[in-house]
């Protein structure tokens, strides 16, 4: 069977996400065709339904576009968090997150105060072992002195 490739001007264009939901004619200008392919539909519905699709191309264009894809992104993400929780959107992953970590900052300054009184019992004990071992070489050292069997005089 003989595969014909098509020439691209021939190829017939694919609408993107947002002309096939808005049910309108995509054409090769279409300024939310790069960010919006026709495969991901859910995307833009969520955009659409949260910030409109007019606001979504005014927004776009007031962004340089080497940055617009960066853009789109953060406009998803606000999207399905506002579609997630009406009344705080991404604030409230936000707010969520910081509460985190300064639970895991408390549970680090406590670890960091155990660590640091494990520390000090550790040298006192090392502080009793090294008398014990002093002790012990006196004794040792007392007893060779004293004992004729170790040399010393009795």
């Amino acid at each position: 069977m003989d595969t014909q490739v098509v020439p691209m001007h021939n190829r017939v264009h694919q609408p993107c996400a947002a002309c096939r939901m808005l049910r309108r004619r995509c054409d090769r200008n279409c300024s939310l065709a790069p960010y919006f392919p026709g495969e991901e539909i859910e995307k833009f519905a969520g955009v659409h339904k949260v910030f409109g699709a007019s606001n979504v191309i005014k927004m776009i264009q007031m962004v340089e576009e080497t940055r617009r894809e960066d853009a789109v992104k953060a406009l998803v993400y606000e999207a399905r968090a506002r579609l997630r929780d009406p009344v705080y959107g991404s604030t409230g992953a936000i707010f969520h997150l910081q509460k985190m970590i300064e639970e895991l900052r408390s549970q680090l300054e406590s670890i960091r105060s155990q660590v640091l009184e494990l520390q000090q019992h550790r040298d006192q004990l090392l502080g009793i072992l090294m008398n014990n071992v002093h002790c012990l070489e006196d004794d040792l050292f007392s007893t060779m002195h004293h004992d004729p069997m170790f040399g010393g005089d009795l």
